[in-house]
């Protein structure tokens, strides 16, 4: 990998990861000391012991990283320095000149190869039966301390300091207007685009919408003033953070205090590295049994890569301690008046509530939809990617 210098300028990237790093983890994976395990009980406990192996041992025999930095290689890649930090993105223009520029955003344990399933349907609806006119030129930009964009070397990276440094990033993209989307962190950081570069910003598309739920138990009184479905959704929001509180936040609570103490062993073992995002994988999605009833396996493996060869296991968690640890923290959300559109896809960690959302966010589209989960450019490509196609389609409509 070659990466820019410390100045402001933009250079070609290109992934081409070391042989002796992928023999490396070969020989890991042959390796693995493995745990024992408790009968019959499932996902339980963690990810279980034979479904890893099996997934192992396709990684190990069975994927082909050569092909999939290959693919990943087709789009037009950079690096340039912002805020004393490696910034990596993939800038894909759309044939149609017209295009709007839009900046995508990942999450945890994301990466921008999330989006490969909707690139396509984004920079070029009329190769795909689409209209012209919902083309984007897209931005997709590697988190500070995440993948291509890591480590970093510094403190205090958390979700403001990103966004400020994408909205650098668009600057010397030459973008004066542009939509931003994203959901898990992107939505985060997207929603804070949105909301302090009013100038710049022309809409927020989120698939997760932070602060939108029943955190605490909602008071008699409170219920009683909502309508019957109303009530209902509240209590489903209200019981599933409690679930999330009970059984999901741990890993959350680890990244946000011990960053350092985590990074050693996922690090070190590659099959550690693979069993900690496998398991969001499995329980983020709108899946049954194993994450590949609703992610791609290799798509799913090829996001694993990217952390456990560029070792961002723990530069990629410091995001949760920063925010944990700003001044920020435990604060309201700072009312933001930009568009914002929500795409609700049931199965994702939280259940968001329309009248919360309202309270510090200027909604213009909300849509409910009757499958998916927390990984949606993944898991339903096309309804996010037409959810998103009609909120901008709404944005251009209203300026015309």
């Amino acid at each position: 990998m070659t990466k820019g210098t410390a100045d402001e300028g933009i250079y070609p990237f290109r992934i081409d990861m070391p042989q002796s790093d992928l023999d490396d983890l070969h020989e890991r994976l042959d390796r693995t000391r493995w745990p024992d395990e408790l009968p019959g009980v499932g996902w339980a406990y963690g990810v279980p012991l034979d479904y890893l192996r099996e997934l192992v041992h396709y990684w190990r025999h069975g994927y082909d990283w050569r092909a999939a930095e290959a693919k990943l290689n087709q789009w037009p890649q950079f690096v340039t320095t912002i805020d004393g930090a490696n910034i990596h993105f993939a800038h894909l223009r759309s044939p149609e000149p017209d295009a709007t520029p839009l900046l995508m955003t990942h999450g945890w344990p994301g990466s921008i190869v999330e989006f490969a399933g909707v690139v396509g349907l984004l920079t070029d609806p009329r190769a795909h039966g689409g209209d012209p006119a919902d083309a984007f030129h897209l931005v997709l930009p590697s988190i500070p301390g995440f993948g291509l964009s890591g480590p970093t070397t510094q403190t205090g990276w958390e979700f403001k300091r990103v966004a400020a440094a994408f909205a650098v990033l668009m600057e010397r993209l030459g973008y004066e207007r542009y939509g931003v989307q994203g959901g898990d962190w992107g939505s985060i950081i997207s929603r804070e685009l949105g909301r302090t570069r009013t100038d710049q910003v022309i809409g927020v598309h989120l698939n997760l919408l932070p602060n939108s739920f029943q955190a605490q138990e909602p008071d008699r009184h409170e219920l009683e003033a909502m309508s019957p479905n109303e009530r209902e959704r509240t209590l489903a929001s209200w019981e599933r953070i409690k679930a999330w509180t009970r059984e999901r936040q741990g890993y959350a609570d680890i990244q946000a205090t011990r960053p350092q103490t985590l990074a050693y062993g996922l690090t070190d073992s590659p099959v550690g590295q693979l069993a900690w995002i496998v398991e969001k994988f499995k329980e983020w999605t709108d899946s049954e049994d194993r994450p590949e009833d609703a992610v791609d396996r290799d798509q799913m493996l090829t996001n694993v890569m990217l952390y456990w060869l560029t070792g961002t296991a723990g530069s990629s968690a410091r995001i949760y301690y920063e925010r944990a640890h700003a001044d920020h923290w435990g604060k309201p959300p700072e009312p933001s008046t930009a568009p914002t559109a929500l795409a609700v896809f049931p199965q994702d960690n939280f259940i968001p509530l329309r009248h919360i959302a309202d309270r510090t966010n200027h909604i213009v589209q909300w849509t409910e939809y009757d499958r998916g989960g927390h990984f949606a450019a993944m898991e339903e490509p096309e309804l996010l990617v037409e959810d998103m196609r009609a909120f901008f389609r709404k944005l251009r409509e209203a300026t015309n």
